[in-house]
C-alpha cells in the first residue's frame, strides 16, 4: 500500500511538472493575475480600511476599484518609464562594450599577475548585451501580457463578490461553512500580508536605488531600480543580482573602477540595511521558508518558466506553505519547507 501511495505521488508530481512547463504560457499571466489581486486586497484591507472616513462612507466595492486603479496607475507609469530606459539602454549598449579594452588596460596595470590576463580574457568574452537580451525578453513577455493579466484580474475581483455566495451553498452546515470560511481568511491574510509588505519593502529598496544611481549618473536608472525591484522578491540570492548588474554597467558606461564602487558600496549597502533591519522588523515571520528550499524553489521554478520563474518562486513557495499549513493532511509539507519547523505565524486566527 505504501509503495503504491509512493508510486501515485510520483506519477502525479511529475504530471504536475509536465503540465506547468507545457501551459507556462497559460498560467504565467494567471499567477500574476493572482498576485495582482492579493495585493488589490492588501490596499484595501491594510491601507483604505485602517481610515475611518473611507471606511465608513466608501462601499466594498469603490474601495476595491480604488485599490486596483491605485495598482494599475503605478504599474502604467512604471511600464511607460521602463520602455523610455530600456530603449536608451539598448542604444547605448555598443557604446559602453567599448570600454572593455579600457578596462582591459586598468587590469593590467593594477594586476601584474597572470590572474590579469585571465580576468582580461573572461572580460573579452563577457557577452552583456546577451545577459541583458535575456532580462528584457522576460520583461518584454510580462508586458506583452498585461491584457491578459488585467482581464484575469477583473475576473478574479467579479469572482470575489460572488464567492461568499457559492461558499454558503457549497456548506450547508454553519459550523462547515464557517470552518471553511475561518481557513479561507487565514489564507488570503497570511498571503496578503507577505505580498503587501514585500511589494512594499522593494518599491522603496528599488526607490532608494533610483535616487542613488541617479546622483552618481548611471544610465537608465529607472530601468536599473525596476529590475532591484523585482529581484528583491528572491531573498539574499536576489539582493546579489540586483546590486551586481547595475555595478557591471557602470564599469562598462564609465570603464573606471571608481563608479563601479560607489555603486557596488551605495546599492549594496541599502540592499544589506533593508534587507538585514527593515525587513526583519516589518515582515517578522512572514517568510518562514527554508533557505534551501529557496535555492531549490529557485532551481526548479528557472528551469520550469525562465527568469519570469525565479522572480515568482519565493511568492509561489510562500503561498504553498502557507495554503499546506491549514490543513492536517498536507501540514506535515508545510513543516519540511519551513525554516525552523514552526507554523506558529500560520496559526493566528484572522482579525
Amino acid at each position: 500500500m505504501t509503495l503504491s501511495r509512493t508510486a501515485n505521488s510520483l506519477i502525479i508530481g511529475i504530471g504536475t511538472v509536465i503540465i506547468l512547463i507545457f501551459t507556462k504560457q497559460l498560467l504565467i499571466p494567471f499567477v500574476l493575475a493572482l498576485l495582482v489581486w492579493f495585493l488589490i486586497r492588501g490596499i484595501k484591507k491594510n491601507g483604505l480600511e485602517k481610515v475611518a472616513f473611507i471606511r465608513k462612507y466608501f462601499p466594498h466595492w469603490l474601495q476595491t476599484s480604488i485599490s486596483a486603479l491605485i495598482i494599475f496607475g503605478i504599474v502604467g507609469a512604471m511600464v511607460n518609464m521602463l520602455v523610455v530606459n530600456i530603449e536608451l539602454l539598448s542604444e547605448s549598449l555598443p557604446t559602453y562594450e567599448k570600454n572593455i579594452k579600457h578596462i582591459k588596460e586598468l587590469v593590467d596595470a593594477n594586476f601584474k599577475i597572470d590572474v590579469a590576463g585571465m580576468v582580461s580574457e573572461f572580460l573579452g568574452d563577457f557577452d552583456f548585451s546577451g545577459i541583458l537580451a535575456a532580462v528584457f525578453s522576460s520583461l518584454t513577455e510580462i508586458f506583452g501580457n498585461a491584457f491578459t493579466i488585467v482581464l484575469y484580474t477583473l475576473f478574479l475581483l467579479l469572482e470575489d463578490v460572488m464567492f461568499p455566495n457559492k461558499l454558503k451553498a457549497l456548506y450547508k452546515d454553519q459550523s462547515k461553512y464557517d470552518n471553511a470560511n475561518t481557513i479561507l481568511l487565514k489564507i488570503e491574510k497570511s498571503i496578503g500580508s507577505y505580498l503587501y509588505l514585500k511589494t512594499i519593502i522593494s518599491l522603496g529598496t528599488g526607490f532608494l536605488s533610483f535616487i542613488a544611481l541617479w546622483a552618481i549618473g548611471v544610465e537608465a536608472p529607472v530601468f536599473w531600480a525596476f529590475l532591484i525591484f523585482l529581484l528583491n522578491y528572491i531573498p539574499t540570492i536576489g539582493s546579489l543580482i540586483a546590486t551586481s548588474f547595475p555595478s557591471l554597467f557602470t564599469l562598462l558606461q564609465f570603464g573606471e573602477w571608481g563608479p563601479f564602487f560607489l555603486v557596488l558600496g551605495i546599492v549594496g549597502a541599502i540592499q544589506l540595511v533593508i534587507g538585514n533591519i527593515v525587513e526583519p522588523k516589518a515582515m517578522g515571520n512572514s517568510l518562514n521558508i527554508s533557505s534551501l528550499v529557496v535555492i531549490l524553489a529557485l532551481s526548479i521554478w528557472g528551469v520550469m518558466w525562465g527568469i519570469t520563474g525565479m522572480i515568482l518562486s519565493v511568492p509561489i513557495t510562500v503561498i504553498i506553505v502557507i495554503v499546506c499549513a491549514e490543513f492536517e493532511k498536507t501540514r506535515p509539507i508545510a513543516i519540511l519547507l519551513s525554516e525552523k519547523g514552526s507554523l506558529k505565524n500560520f496559526d493566528k486566527d484572522p482579525d
